[in-house]
């Protein structure tokens, strides 16, 4: 991911060095903006080094990467692998009904608890139901979402146990949305301030 005291050339050619020595085989880069992107690719690719993967922060409350960054990524081929698709846990039925013991967001640490805001909240509520309408958890739909754009190469699930791991595979059953759901998600998947990254990724 950016590292922004640091000259982006600087960074790239420590990539192109771990490539050429042998302790890579690909180049992947994480959070960085189209701009950055670009740029990024341009310096690997005069060294005969393609950009293979791009690693973005996505979900259906954080869309950042949809302006700009995956035309971007189209444009010279690389691929883009989402993580974050629950949205730190959001996207799941877990807050629907209060913080329950055990979770993140009541053992502090690195989920705020700012982001379960009244708000953000009863998107997820309305996302809920358009999740079981479809005969999906939320977090299932989630994922389908996410990798609804043919653009996205794969989706990164964090998993605590075996339940969490099933739940979110079940969502392989069910990938396929109908115009009418998209619709109404787009009316819920919305800035929910979910965007840890968000300073890195629209550095210039």
């Amino acid at each position: 991911r950016p590292t922004l005291d640091v000259p982006l050339e600087e960074t790239i050619a420590a990539l192109v060095q771990m490539v050429r020595q042998g302790k890579a085989l690909y180049v992947g880069i994480s959070s960085y903006g189209p701009d950055r992107t670009r740029e990024a690719e341009r310096i690997l690719r005069a060294e005969g080094i393609p950009l293979l993967i791009h690693q973005p922060s996505y979900s259906m409350l954080n869309r950042w990467i949809e302006d700009g960054l995956l035309d971007t990524l189209e444009e010279f081929g690389a691929g883009c692998i989402a993580f974050s698709p629950l949205a730190q846990g959001l996207l799941t039925s877990k807050y629907l009904n209060g913080v329950p013991d055990g979770a993140r967001a009541a053992r502090g640490g690195s989920f705020d608890t700012k982001l379960l805001s009244d708000a953000n909240i009863e998107r997820v509520r309305e996302l809920n139901a358009i999740a079981v309408d479809r005969g999906q958890t939320l977090a299932q739909m989630a994922i389908a979402w996410t990798l609804r754009d043919p653009r996205i190469t794969s989706a990164l699930v964090g998993a605590r146990n075996v339940a969490q791991l099933d739940d979110s595979l079940g969502a392989l059953e069910n990938l396929e949305f109908n115009a009418e759901e998209l619709r109404k998600i787009d009316g819920y998947a919305t800035e929910g301030g979910v965007d840890l990254w968000r300073t890195q990724s629209k550095a210039a």
